[in-house]
């Protein structure tokens, strides 16, 4: 069978390298590069940036853990942007690698839908390809929403993009979006010693999460000197030669250096011939597809950004992988229901499941458990205290619902709760687990534990 996929993110690879293993003739169709947003605009060189901003602020406290620092430590903004540019060039080549030894053509330039069994390539070398196919796979992801208001310009106001290519810190940013995007950006930034200033038209930041989640946040930021205008909606821009001027409709102002815009992602459906072959989209341009992935048109499986819903790239390479067995004649459907996410701030936020304010939407009655950071050893031994877990649990069945977690390696901890959820477990087989000690795991633990008022680690004025 012959299989072409346009888009070569997580997504893409993911669904060639699935197909190319069943046996598939793969031609995979990259407009830019190899990994798509995640690896060279969003996840990856975010999460490597952030990571040196987090080093920079724990080693301010190296005293803390006994170390004597000679001499001042400071940020070193272009040698952090050389070592992103570096790792991602690395991922880049275990990509194009992968590819190769799977056997997948991999196709560089931009695709066109000329009918459900053909596609054009304009080829960056100026000339043009046409592939043919017996099945197509669209995971051509999205792009930063640009707001009319807000125009990019690449200095001023900026994209993520945008910010991921600076060559110096500024001394002062305003952020608009209290998304997970513009909280990561805000706490990499604070971290390293800019002042920021971050605008958010709902009433809390990181509205998705729970609602306890999202407090501890905003208390967090605050604690690091962040300034947050919640439930604001911003008016105008005004760019001067000396920076940015934000006004609100109350005649209120703000002002800094630059100004990045985080408020959503665009779906990238323009152009690549969906009205050609009849392809249907919903009102965002996002493209319509069932529980198997396929599109209205027989042949045609679209996964990753452009359908909308989770815009997670762990998220586009499963719906890659069921899309690569369903074009080949399989019955595979996605399930949704343990998704896991995770937010790079300081401290990370993870999220799995039900939030509580969902399950009482849903009329579902719960039980709730709680642990603090502070309670165990390991967080004291690391210096990382902040933060908690919350688990909800069917008050009648004890099913695990959703857990929450904002805290150290909050990212990492996050499985052990998907599982749980994908495996339908109650909080008691948590319980019934020995964890081991001292480890952050325990958090998950204990926190079950407290959903029957049993953790050993919270005080009994707390437990009645």
């Amino acid at each position: 069978m012959r299989l072409a996929i346009l888009g070569a993110g997580p997504g893409g690879y993911a669904a060639a390298i699935k197909a190319a293993r069943s046996g598939a003739q793969v031609t995979l169709i990259e407009a830019e590069e190899v990994g798509g947003v995640c690896l060279n605009l969003g996840c990856v060189p975010t999460k490597v940036l952030i990571a040196s901003s987090v080093l920079f602020a724990k080693a301010l406290r190296l005293e803390d853990f006994g170390i004597e620092v000679k001499g001042g430590i400071t940020p070193n903004f272009p040698r952090m942007i050389e070592r992103k540019n570096k790792i991602v060039t690395i991922q880049q080549k275990g990509i194009r690698n992968l590819l190769k030894g799977h056997g997948i053509t991999l196709t560089e330039g931009r695709g066109t839908l000329t009918s459900p069994g053909e596609i054009r390539v304009a080829l960056k070398n100026g000339s043009q390809d046409i592939v043919k196919t017996d099945g197509t796979i669209i995971a051509t992801g999205s792009r930063p929403l640009q707001v009319q208001a807000f125009p990019f310009d690449g200095e001023r106001i900026l994209s993520s993009n945008d910010a991921l290519q600076m060559e110096e810190l500024p001394k002062s940013l305003l952020i608009l979006g209290a998304g997970f995007i513009g909280c990561e950006f805000a706490s990499f930034f604070r971290d390293l010693g800019v002042e920021v200033t971050v605008i958010e038209m709902l009433p809390r930041v990181v509205a998705g999460e729970d609602i306890e989640i999202s407090a501890l946040l905003e208390r967090e930021f605050k604690k690091k000197g962040i300034k947050l205008l919640t439930g604001v909606k911003a008016d105008k821009v005004d760019v001067r030669d000396d920076g940015i001027r934000v006004s609100f409709p109350d005649g209120k102002e703000v002002s800094g250096e630059k100004m990045l815009v985080a408020v959503g992602r665009a779906v990238n459906t323009e152009g690549i011939g969906l009205e050609t072959v009849g392809v249907d989209r919903g009102s965002k341009g996002e493209i319509l597809v069932d529980e198997k992935l396929q599109t209205n048109v027989p042949g045609i499986f679209a996964i990753g950004d452009v359908i909308g819903g989770f815009m997670l790239a762990h998220v586009a390479s499963k719906e890659g992988k069921v899309a690569a067995q369903n074009a080949m004649g399989g019955n595979t459907t996605m399930d949704y229901t343990s998704v896991p996410s995770a937010i790079f701030t300081s401290p990370e936020i993870a999220s799995v499941g039900l939030r509580e304010q969902q399950a009482l939407e849903k009329d579902i009655k719960v039980k709730t458990g709680h642990l603090q950071f502070r309670s165990l050893g390991k967080a004291h031994i690391i210096g990382e205290i902040e933060g908690l877990v919350k688990v909800i649990s069917d008050a009648s069945s004890d099913k695990v619902l959703g857990v929450h977690i904002i805290g150290p390696h909050a990212s990492e901890l996050i499985h052990e709760a998907a599982l749980a959820i994908q495996k339908g477990l109650k909080t008691r087989d948590i319980t019934d687990t020995i964890h081991v000690h001292p480890t952050l795991s325990e958090v998950i633990l204990e926190a079950a534990e407290d959903v029957h008022g049993e953790a050993t680690h919270v005080p009994k004025k707390l437990l009645t």
